[in-house]
């Protein structure tokens, strides 16, 4: 029985801010950054990896919570901890004493998603599936014991969760064979950063139209003539491909509507994160008054009571949840059955590192168990980083290939965790 020796929680930086990648109007140079959690275990052959998403200055900040958090997982049993996954979440997520810091929310939620993350990859490694795979053989009753309802009865009762996994289970592997041969739709966010001048853009757009991109993400929200200038631009080069924007949280309210209107004759099909991810009632009214431009939100919700009342509330087109802002796929797989539940497309945040490997799971654990449709789905795409890991996500023409090797495809490689260590790496100077 291989039994956890080890939790080690190294803090891994890329100077993204050299080239603007990733550039966007709340957030003009980050540095993307990783919380990366590797569980060792007396099994040469075998770990478990995990990770959570920040952008530069605090990553140390979630390191430090993630070993306090990792730390009761050394000495665990490897077969014990995966049959219970369900009661190792309950355990990190009640400890009253971390609780108090959130509770569910900011550093130490993340900071416990790369840790959970890590168990989740644990186990579909010990397993020799990959998470999606694990997930999608678990029985009705088994995933939902699994999950985090709490909070949420007044939507989503465990009785209906399990009904809800029953009435898809018979058909699950019709839709796996689906995936296996056309991939799962996806877009693309590469050529929008805001920082890019207008001939990378132009030139990025074309590059997406050559290689088969149906669905273009911009940035907007620092300017709106510079807006109006640069979606024209993409405008002409998709023709009439579909066209998404994205203003990272930057306006208030009637900014917003009257923003989006603005940008309206352009054709978007959503505008995402209008204004703060916590006001609830305020996406509702964007909502109203910038139809048929679709909103959506999600990247930056605390947590699944978040997405409950943004559902409750009529106040999204479209759900984006974060496979590292929620707690692993305890947590994400409640938001997958609300969704599903109020008719809401789940179309996920994947700009960062690790976030297109591990949410590549999470959507084909959507389509395969929980919503069994793709009507109004894309997932997101950003074609950086992907090099550092060991088993990078595989796009062909604006698909998403299913991932086939064991675990949560979250390992980098060796080299690159030193290379990038921070502050030691020698590309900081260490």
């Amino acid at each position: 029985m291989p039994t956890i020796t080890s939790v080690n929680v190294i803090d891994v930086r890329f100077p993204t801010s050299a080239t603007l990648d990733g550039s966007d109007a709340m957030n003009p140079d980050g540095d993307y950054s990783a919380a990366y959690v590797v569980l060792v275990t007396d099994d040469a052959e075998l770990a478990g990896y995990g990770l959570t998403f920040t952008i530069g200055r605090g990553n140390d900040l979630c390191v430090a919570a993630a070993r306090q958090i990792g730390a009761r997982l050394t000495g665990r049993d490897v077969d014990e901890l995966a049959r219970d996954l369900g009661g190792l979440y309950r355990e990190i997520m009640g400890d009253s004493q971390l609780r108090w810091l959130g509770p569910e929310k900011g550093v130490v939620h993340l900071s416990a998603a790369a840790v959970l993350n890590a168990a989740w990859d644990l186990a579909a490694r010990r397993a020799g599936k990959p998470l999606w795979r694990l997930v999608a053989d678990m029985p009705p009753e088994e995933l939902v014991a699994a999950c985090d309802l709490r909070y949420l009865s007044d939507v989503l009762t465990a009785a209906e969760a399990v009904e809800m996994l029953a009435a898809l289970a018979p058909t699950r592997e019709r839709r796996v064979a689906e995936l296996a041969e056309r991939g799962y739709p996806a877009y693309t966010s590469s050529p929008g950063w805001l920082g890019y001048h207008d001939d990378k853009l132009r030139g990025l757009c074309r590059e997406a139209v050559a290689e088969g991109w149906t669905h273009v993400k911009l940035k907007v929200g620092a300017d709106v003539e510079d807006d109006v200038r640069r979606l024209s631009i993409a405008r002409e080069e998709l023709g009439g491909r579909t066209l998404l924007i994205d203003a990272n949280q930057v306006w208030d309210v009637p900014q917003a509507i009257e923003w989006v209107n603005r940008l309206a004759s352009y054709e978007p099909m959503w505008i995402e994160e209008p204004t703060s991810p916590d006001d609830i009632l305020g996406h509702a009214a964007i909502r109203k008054a910038v139809a048929p431009v679709g909103v959506a939100t999600g990247e930056h919700c605390h947590n699944r009571v978040m997405f409950k009342q943004l559902l409750q509330a009529g106040a999204i087109d479209f759900c984006q949840i974060d496979s590292c802002r929620l707690a692993s796929v305890n947590e994400i797989v409640p938001v997958l059955l609300m969704a599903a539940k109020f008719g809401v497309p789940v179309c996920p945040h994947a700009g960062g590192v690790g976030l297109c490997e591990l949410v590549q799971h999470i959507s084909v654990i959507d389509y395969v168990c929980v919503s069994g449709r793709l009507e109004g789905r894309v997932l997101e795409y950003v074609d950086h980083l992907h090099e550092h890991f060991t088993d990078p996500v595989r796009v062909e023409g604006g698909r998403y290939r299913l991932p086939e090797a064991p675990g949560y495809s979250a390992r980098m490689h060796p080299g690159s965790v030193a290379a990038y260590r921070y502050p030691d790496g020698h590309r900081w100077g260490g």
